[in-house]
């Protein structure tokens, strides 16, 4: 039997430069006779087959053992805790041109969705063979998972940080970052694999090598986003919005923070004063209150980022707009409760209420804040199996999170997820065979083995050996 080693955890320093920059540069230790076999299946594969696209693990079995890296769980628990999922969704990417890729955030489901200031997602790009920078590694843009908005110019930016290094270097990135492909100018194969993960449980506790006690004694004052990474610091470590309520502030203030707040071409400095106001009590919140209600939706939307670290004192206002008629303002309150999770355990009903909203947006985002809130399954297991049977294939693929999230006490849904597993969306599929296994109770397990072993691959049959 193998035996997987301890992951080797991030270091104080390392989690600073993650929460700040957005990415880390990482290495595994493979031998190099590991790489180059790789690099000769990949490519047999695409030169023969194509690219497997969300096969690629199964048809390289050999690559399962990246995931088992001490270095690669290391980074992964440390970031996402110790459960985190791997994302039915991956890609091994291929460049071999001299044209750079555009800049880009993913995203599956498309750009209007609000994106995670906290490390809920996070991705791998792993390269198998030696990528010095004329090879194409991938270009991320330090910093910018905090920000919608592409606010650098040039596409040859000075600050551009790349995955260039030896066989078996892999980028870390926050999942919202801006990043791009850089232009392989030696015009040789240059494979790229890119694997999601997800994090299924909000933190508790530091689950890095964590010595700090405080943001403070590691930040130097240098560090991009300072104001946000000490909050994404003190959520990592399992103290939600430690920083809200912390300072008294003057009218004065309140007013020029939430005028910040409404200069949307400047969103690194908006962001900044709505993350401030968080900190100035109920005057504070009061004016994320307003801002949240602003038409302009650069202006509502930093306003939710601060309302969502505003701590419980947020909460009942949130809970009002709720009822709004705007489905931007509903969208947003939802957002920010959910990042307030237990501290919005009251707002529960009125979040599953929300499932029959007519807007899609509103009924995906309640469906993610219903598995984030509230860990009282008799309060949201219902409602979950309610979105279950969606019309909207992205409210039925989060609901499968949001069970996984749940886990054993969900086990009333089992009937239901099964019958998810004939939906025609192969993610909704794959988060509802997630979820069985969160599960995990004697029902569940039938109901996944069934469908495993229905539908099971054989990594072996290409065109050329069918059988």
């Amino acid at each position: 039997m193998t035996t997987i080693a301890q992951p080797k955890l991030l270091t104080d320093e390392q989690m600073k430069q993650f929460i700040t920059d957005g990415f880390l540069i990482l290495k595994t230790d493979f031998p190099r006779e590991f790489h180059e076999h790789l690099v000769e299946q990949l490519n047999n594969i695409y030169d023969n087959e194509g690219n497997p696209g969300n096969n690629i693990l199964p048809r390289i079995r050999e690559l399962q053992r990246v995931f088992e890296n001490p270095v690669i769980t290391g980074a992964l628990t440390s970031v996402l805790g110790p459960n985190y999922l791997l994302h039915t969704h991956r890609h091994g990417h291929y460049n071999s041109v001299p044209k750079p890729g555009g800049w880009h955030k993913d995203s599956y489901w498309g750009y209007d969705r609000l994106r995670n200031h906290h490390p809920w997602w996070a991705m791998i790009m792993y390269f198998p063979q030696d990528t010095p920078l004329e090879l194409g590694p991938t270009g991320v843009m330090p910093g910018t998972q905090y920000q919608d908005q592409r606010n650098f110019v040039s596409d040859e930016n000075a600050e551009e940080a790349t995955a260039k290094g030896e066989a078996g270097t892999f980028a870390l990135i926050h999942y919202d970052i801006w990043h791009r492909s850089t232009p392989n100018l030696l015009g040789q194969p240059r494979f790229m694999l890119k694997f999601e993960f997800m994090r299924t449980q909000f933190p508790t506790a530091p689950t890095w090598d964590n010595k700090a006690n405080s943001w403070q004694e590691i930040a130097d004052g240098s560090e991009l986003n300072g104001v946000i990474g000490e909050e994404v610091w003190n959520w990592l470590s399992g103290r939600t919005a430690a920083t809200a309520n912390t300072q008294s502030g003057d009218a004065a203030e309140i007013a020029a923070l939430l005028e910040a707040v409404s200069k949307t071409d400047q969103e690194p400095a908006a962001l900044t004063a709505a993350y401030e106001l968080a900190r100035r009590g109920e005057a504070g919140i009061a004016a994320l209150l307003q801002a949240v209600q602003d038409e302009n939706k650069r202006v509502s939307r930093a306003a939710s980022y601060g309302l969502s670290v505003a701590g419980a004192g947020a909460v009942e206002g949130l809970k009002a707009l709720l009822d709004d008629s705007s489905e931007q303002i509903v969208n947003l309150a939802l957002f920010a409760l959910s990042e307030l999770r237990d501290l919005a355990e009251s707002a529960v009903p009125a979040v599953a209420g929300l499932l029959d909203h007519p807007s899609v947006k509103v009924r995906r985002t309640a469906i993610e804040a219903l598995g984030i809130i509230s860990s009282d399954a008799a309060a949201v297991v219902p409602a979950l199996i309610k979105g279950l049977k969606d019309e909207d294939t992205q409210v039925r693929f989060t609901t499968g999170l949001s069970l996984v999230r749940i886990g054993s006490a969900a086990s009333e849904a089992v009937p239901h997820l099964a019958e998810v597993l004939d939906d025609e969306n192969r993610y909704v599929r794959g988060h509802a065979l997630e979820a069985l296994r969160y599960i995990g109770t004697k029902e569940a397990h039938e109901a996944l083995m069934q469908e495993l072993f229905n539908t099971r691959w054989c990594s072996d049959t290409t065109p050329a050996s069918t059988f």
